[in-house]
């Protein structure tokens, strides 16, 4: 019994929020180094806010952010001392081509992923790569509005013939967009989509959308065609959505919300426009625009795997007046849960019911690929700290998702926590907001040495990895 003697462990993390050095390499700008910390993030997020160049007036964590892009090797030394067998990281899109949508890629951007690939299997740490994560060129963003325009697919499409061709033996696992559906509802750090206002939001969100799910459909295409080996993944930002109460109504409701997210992963895991869909697109007057074989593709070539972030779950009523934002969905308080500090409710046996949700589902391995717990953290004077409660969240969140695999037979690939090392909030662009093992000295405005130093978590996660999930103590 207990996990599968392959099972991958390790933990996640995305170019934008560590990477930093974002204009050297002959790196191109990308919408996520335009999202400023501070209370202006928000309106830039959703899409309401246009900011499509620097300004003097606010600060842009992703700029600088913990400067992987240098330390690397430092930072994969540390992961391989926890035992990791996994790391996942993304690719920035505008590191392979500075704007988008030239011919060819830029050398020294596919070098330095080479190098940091090289370094993982140096430890026998498997890359899993995003291709997207969240990032867009802003070239892209500025010429052809981003994923709205068809032109995306065959840029996209470029982008997966480089990496698969010249990354192949470095790497067989593969994400295509990471939570492919926050595009919904944080549109311009999702999917680089700043919202006019005169266009229909939903026509311009869907319409992208399509085009997105078309290019995973052809990333796996070739994924496939160049490596036999490669293995391709969707992407979902996950977590059930409970009814507040057993009030029909909020059932529904929340079977409604549950169907929002699950909308993507049905289209890239079965591989065509589910009826529920059709009908609101219908309802609601949107029109998607499809090329000629977009349908073939979406059913052809339906991912391998199926994997998510995993946080919290959610509660759903139709009594608007409950309804608080927690991270950047909409949720009524459910009274049975305690909260983060940043109002997330934490619910280890969430995470059994969402497992068991998707395997239902769709029946094909899942992987969690994100799932951690953001909080305050305060140091001694040689960078360490005493996390317990970071340790209680993760136990509770693993010793439930062993059960699903264990009691429930959930067929499951691996787990990487979100943040091994501190990084860059995605939410709030804090760095306060810490999810690592390993605590780097960064605030929240740039200021700091950038060390790094092991947490108490550290000692821990390396126990539960070599244990393969036995000792949660």
């Amino acid at each position: 019994m207990g996990l599968r003697k392959d099972f991958l462990w390790g933990g996640a993390t995305a170019a934008n929020q560590l990477e930093g050095a974002y204009n050297e390499g002959n790196r191109g700008l990308a919408n996520v180094d335009l999202i400023p910390v501070g209370e202006d993030r928000k309106d830039v997020v959703l899409g309401k806010r246009k900011m499509f160049e620097f300004d003097d007036e606010h600060f842009y964590p992703a700029k600088g952010a913990i400067d992987f892009y240098h330390r690397y090797k430092e930072d994969i030394a540390l992961f391989a001392e926890m035992g990791f067998t996994t790391y996942r990281m993304s690719i920035a899109w505008s590191r392979i081509f500075p704007v988008g949508d030239e011919e060819t890629p830029n050398e020294e951007g596919l070098k330095f992923y080479e190098d940091v690939f090289k370094e993982c299997r140096k430890y026998n740490i498997e890359p899993l790569v995003t291709i997207t994560h969240f990032d867009c060129p802003m070239g892209l963003v500025e010429k052809y509005g981003s994923w709205r325009s068809r032109k995306l697919v065959s840029f996209y499409e470029r982008l997966c013939n480089v990496i698969f061709n010249r990354y192949k033996g470095l790497v067989k696992y593969w994400l295509t967009f990471n939570e492919i559906n926050v595009i919904l509802h944080a549109p311009f750090m999702g999917g680089g989509l700043y919202i006019g206002d005169d266009e229909n939001p939903e026509q311009s969100k869907y319409q992208a959308i399509h085009h997105e799910l078309v290019a995973s459909a052809i990333a796996t295409k070739i994924a496939h065609e160049v490596d036999p080996e490669n293995k391709v993944g969707c992407m979902l930002a996950a977590g059930v959505y409970y009814p507040l109460t057993c009030k029909p109504e909020d059932v529904f409701e929340a079977h409604e919300k549950n169907r929002e997210s699950y909308f993507f992963i049905d289209v890239q895991s079965r591989g065509y426009y589910p009826n529920y869909a059709l009908k609101k697109f219908e309802r609601e007057g949107i029109n998607i625009i499809k090329e000629d074989g977009d349908d073939e593709l979406l059913r052809k070539y339906t991912v391998d795997f199926v994997s998510f972030s995993y946080y919290q779950t959610r509660c759903a009523t139709v009594d608007k007046s409950e309804l608080t934002d927690g991270n950047i969905f909409a949720s009524a308080k459910n009274p049975y849960l305690k909260s983060s500090e940043w109002g997330w409710q934490i619910d280890g046996l969430g995470l059994r019911t969402t497992l068991n949700t998707l395997y239902e589902r769709y029946q094909k391995p899942l992987f969690i690929v994100e799932n951690g717990l953001g909080a305050v953290d305060i140091p001694d004077e040689n960078g360490y700290v005493e996390d317990d409660y970071r340790i209680d969240y993760m136990r509770e969140h693993i010793k439930h998702m062993i059960d699903a695999v264990d009691l429930d037979g959930v067929d499951l690939l691996g787990y990487t926590m979100w943040g091994p090392i501190d990084l860059v909030s995605a939410g709030t662009g804090e760095m306060k907001k810490r999810y690592g093992f390993i605590y780097v000295d960064r605030d929240n405005y740039g200021n700091g040495t950038l060390k790094r130093s092991r947490k108490k978590s550290f000692y821990w996660y390396k126990k539960v990895i070599a244990s393969n999930g036995q000792d949660l103590d």
